[in-house]
């Protein structure tokens, strides 16, 4: 869900100290600029194609050019490529998309104007959740709820919740309606940043979101509002005294500067080079991933186009004001727009460059978020490679060699919860995927105040504090992979461990030795997709991998890339012929693999809002189409089932989940091998003393 008021807060930091550069022109794949943005809004109103008025704008992202065209820029030829942008806008009713070539941003011009027929809508504005959480203040029946819970209206705040699809068209078809729920923010003469933990339980409102009207209410129960005390998370709220010292200050140092280089948006550091994107729907967008081998002599490619499609958030509550929070993130309320300014020195380390990005409001107005991405070095203590060789005669043989990654993160505060988003690369030629949360549980008030009473039926979350319950829940996380693994033409490959007993019988593969059992490999190459669905927890165990079947190793093997799980591999537990499973059908396997097609973007579909399933992954990959030997887009969800403690409480401690892509037999040999040993110089402890 998202909070009471959206503000986006600008905050001036200083420049990369000469580590970026900037381009003459824009990369194909740079996210839209201000002036861009500006150009495409002033295409869009001034266009006859769309009559009615007003017009709000609820995308507007880049319409990359087609995929050969972007390959021959980045790796044959530097030409310009047009510049395009997608918007979506919603006039008279109706969903509105058109394309506009901003290339020229003093005279854009409308290419294509479509009207949306299906189901769904766009994502919410900021703007339209702020006006909805003007009306309940305004509307009699609420002030009356309001009176008999001893509550006055500046007291509580109201949000917009997403109302999903449970079936039909809807009380009237094509209006766009959400739901509303309130919190108390004030009163009682102790005030909480948390207004999350204080709901005003069994108020429910529902808005139509164009004639901006309150068209449904229901106040079905009371529960007592939980009180303020202990639920605030500020340092100056909650300390001192602090829980025991305080870790010891760190500090990065870097003797030489900084080893990565930020051309305009294209990073290169170590083996690596690739571009970093944005979008308003998506958040950040890794492009053009390739890295160097230094056996072969030539850099090659590993990922055409990677980011967050979507977050699926389900909750186990079927109470009539619960059952509808069923949250697509993306889709509806957008990971770009809740990208929040990154803090320096807290959430990115003190050696870090930032990116600043751009989004349009509701009235299509460019609107900056500084500091939406960071890129910094990592070093953790961990080891590349190492090896102690003790059995040579008279010596001890010790090589070691220290890890360090290049870290590309942005964080999206989605209403009560943050989703620290993370690529890292690796020099051993992995990018590992990880997605951290953190932030505030969504909370239910409740009559219990001990967690022996909440029995039966009642059990839907865990008491966390006096007279509140942490609903359970999931997080879904769904990211678009477009591998491209030495080349466009990859192929989808399941090795699967199979149980062998030994026969003893060397004519049927067995060895006659007392050994009674080993494993062994079979290999699956995918022919269509309905081979490619993958329950990574399902019996047996398999490796995964994208491989380019005419790229091989000097010995023969295929090169290609390891999908790897890294924890946080749940999938959806909700039946199959349930509304929110139906909408995000998908969410039952963790793997999915489909043939390239760029408008295949979204798992829930362009439209997600009141989505009812029929344009999302699960229902392009029901066609069964081909994926053998062609250019194929794997799609892989991070799965977490959430069941709240009172250490999440009032404010929850990160939990992290994830995937690595590995590289497997795509180099000749351990592509660290000639890694340079650290000089004791860079090791050296550094004392540093006020003076």
């Amino acid at each position: 869900m998202l909070p009471l008021i959206l503000v986006v807060i600008s905050v001036t930091v200083a420049g990369a100290d000469g580590t970026v550069t900037s381009t003459p022109h824009p990369h194909p794949l740079d996210p839209l600029s201000a002036v861009e943005l500006t150009a495409a809004r002033a295409a869009v109103l001034a266009s006859a194609l769309i009559p009615a008025r007003p017009i709000s704008f609820h995308y507007v992202g880049l319409d990359e050019p087609d995929k050969p065209d972007v390959l021959s820029y980045a790796y044959t030829s530097t030409s310009i490529l047009p510049r395009r942008a997608l918007v979506v806008a919603r006039a008279g009713g109706q969903s509105h998309e058109l394309r506009v070539d901003v290339t020229a941003a003093s005279a854009p011009t409308v290419l294509s104007h479509a009207v949306h027929r299906g189901a769904g809508f766009p994502m919410f504005t900021a703007e339209e959740q702020v006006a909805a959480g003007a009306l309940p203040p305004q509307y009699p029946p609420f002030l009356d709820s309001l009176r008999r819970r001893g509550l006055a209206p500046r007291d509580v705040g109201c949000g917009v919740f997403s109302m999903g699809w449970f079936g039909g068209e809807g009380v009237e078809k094509g209006r766009r309606r959400a739901k509303m729920q309130c919190f108390v923010v004030g009163g009682g003469g102790v005030t909480t940043a948390n207004f999350y933990a204080r709901p005003l339980e069994g108020v429910t409102l529902v808005v139509d979101l164009e004639a901006m009207a309150v068209v449904g209410y229901s106040d079905r129960v009371v529960a007592p509002v939980p009180k303020a005390e202990g639920t605030d998370y500020r340092a100056d709220m909650v300390g001192p005294p602090f829980n025991g010292p305080a870790a010891a200050p760190g500090v990065v140092v870097q003797p030489e500067g900084r080893g990565f280089h930020v051309d305009g948006r294209v990073v290169r550091w170590a083996n690596w080079e690739f571009h970093v994107g944005f979008d308003m729907r998506a958040g950040p967008v890794i492009s053009l991933a390739s890295v160097y081998d230094a056996d072969a002599g030539r850099r090659r490619r590993v990922l055409y186009r990677g980011f967050v499609s979507e977050i699926f958030v389900p909750y186990m509550d079927p109470e009539e004001e619960w059952y509808f929070h069923t949250f697509m993130d993306a889709g509806e309320y957008g990971l770009g727009t809740a990208a929040s300014s990154l803090q320096p020195g807290a959430d990115c380390p003190d050696n870090a460059v930032y990116m600043d990005a751009y989004y349009a409001d509701g009235d299509g107005m460019p609107v900056k978020v500084e500091n939406a991405t960071c890129v910094f070095e990592r070093y953790a203590g961990d080891v590349a490679w190492r090896h102690t060789e003790a059995a040579l005669p008279g010596q001890v043989v010790t090589e070691v060699r220290p890890d360090a990654t290049l870290v590309v993160r942005t964080v999206a505060t989605v209403g009560n919860y943050d989703y620290t988003l993370d690529w890292e690369f690796k020099t051993a030629g992995s990018i590992k995927c990880v997605v951290s949360l953190s932030g505030i549980l969504e909370m239910k008030a409740t009559p219990y105040t001990h967690a022996d009473q909440i029995v039966g039926v009642d059990a839907h979350g865990a008491l966390v504090a006096e007279n509140t319950v942490g609903v359970y829940h999931d997080h879904f996380v769904t990211y678009h992979l477009d591998l491209d693994v030495d080349g466009t033409d990859n192929s989808f490959v399941k090795n699967t461990f199979v149980a062998t007993r030994n026969t003893r019988d060397p004519a049927t593969g067995g060895a006659a030795t007392p050994r009674r059992s080993y494993w062994t490999v079979r290999r699956e190459v995918a022919e269509t997709e309905a081979d490619a669905r993958v329950d990574v927890n399902g019996a047996p165990p398999a490796e995964l991998l994208v491989v380019n079947p005419s790229r091989r190793t000097k010995l023969g093997n295929v090169a290609g890339y390891r999908v790897v799980p890294a924890g946080a591999t749940a999938a959806s537990l909700l039946a199959d012929d349930d509304y929110p499973q139906r909408r995000a059908s998908y969410t039952k396997k963790q793997v999915w693999v489909t043939p390239y097609d760029r408008a295949e973007k979204w798992a829930s579909g362009m439209y997600a809002e009141q989505s009812h399933g029929d344009d999302d992954l699960a229902a392009w990959s029901a066609r069964n189409r081909a994926i053998k030997d062609t250019d194929i887009v794997l799609w892989y969800t991070v799965g977490l089932h959430h069941l709240p403690c009172q250490e999440d409480f009032p404010v929850m401690p990160t939990v992290s989940g994830g995937f690595e892509l590995r590289p497997s037999n795509f180099f000749e040999r351990n592509p660290l091998i000639r890694t340079r040993p650290p000089g004791n110089s860079n090791f050296q402890n550094c004392s540093c003393r006020a003076g």
